[in-house]
């Protein structure tokens, strides 16, 4: 009745009723948003992928020097053949408290994963698929005592060996560090130019701690880890279209030892 009756109360109960509608619309979207986070994250994966299969580094054409190579795999507008793809997964298995962890991936034979594909979080790295069924494959984490990786510092590009000594998850190995290297703690550690799993130059971590061994010329430096375990749900598998024919010869016998 007093809204009616006059334009000056209407003018308030006007103003009084919008604002609660927006904090009861404000406090129903914040429920929505929530619910819907693995939805969001889902398509931000994906969204990841998109934009990590679109990346220069990502292509790179085989020497055919001495013969012509065809290769039917995708080709971008200066002819140059892909090298690495990546396909988004989900992480619906993870464990952190054991000697060998694991992670399972709902993608599988069916979705074109191998063993031996990369794995790799939005932060960092994550393993190497070891097992795969039709729909989904297991990964050897990074907190596996099996897992090595060859890694460099992004600083000066010398390399050596990630692995995991079974103790804090959140920390890693790294070996073989020259001490001619310019090491700082805070320098980043990236994949090598070495892995026939990883492309070059994916984050590993950030140097935590540096020990001098005094019976070497080496360093053992402590590496903090860029990918949370603990929360991981979403990853991208990384295919490499040359990792078979890379690894069969890195493994075969050198002929000149016949």
């Amino acid at each position: 009745m007093l809204a009616k009756s006059s334009k000056t109360h209407e003018a308030f109960f006007a103003t009084a009723t919008n604002e609660v509608v927006g904090k009861v619309d404000k406090q129903y979207a914040g429920i929505h948003s929530y619910f819907h986070l693995k939805e969001i994250n889902q398509q931000l994966s994906e969204e990841n992928a998109r934009l990590n299969n679109a990346l220069r580094e990502n292509i790179a054409a085989p020497d055919s020097t001495k013969k012509f190579v065809i290769d039917t795999t995708t080709i971008d507008s200066l002819r140059r053949y892909r090298k690495f793809s990546y396909l988004p997964a989900a992480v619906v298995g993870n464990t952190v408290t054991f000697q060998n962890n694991y992670l399972t991936l709902e993608r599988g034979a069916k979705q074109g994963v191998k063993k031996g594909m990369a794995v790799v979080s939005p932060q960092g790295i994550a393993g190497v698929v070891l097992d795969v069924s039709e729909n989904y494959c297991r990964v050897m984490s990074l907190l596996h005592r099996n897992s090595k990786v060859s890694a460099m510092l992004k600083r000066d590009n010398n390399f050596g060996s990630v692995e995991w000594d079974g103790k804090d998850p959140s920390f890693l190995t790294l070996r073989n560090i020259s001490k001619g290297a310019k090491v700082a703690k805070g320098d980043t550690v990236v994949t090598s130019t070495y892995s026939a799993n990883f492309p070059p130059n994916i984050m590993i971590g950030t140097v935590d701690a540096i020990t001098s061994d005094p019976a070497s010329n080496f360093y053992t430096l402590k590496i903090k880890t860029a990918t949370n375990f603990f929360t991981i749900q979403y990853v991208n598998i990384i295919a490499n279209a040359r990792f078979t024919e890379q690894n069969l010869l890195e493994s075969s016998k050198p002929k000149g030892n016949e």
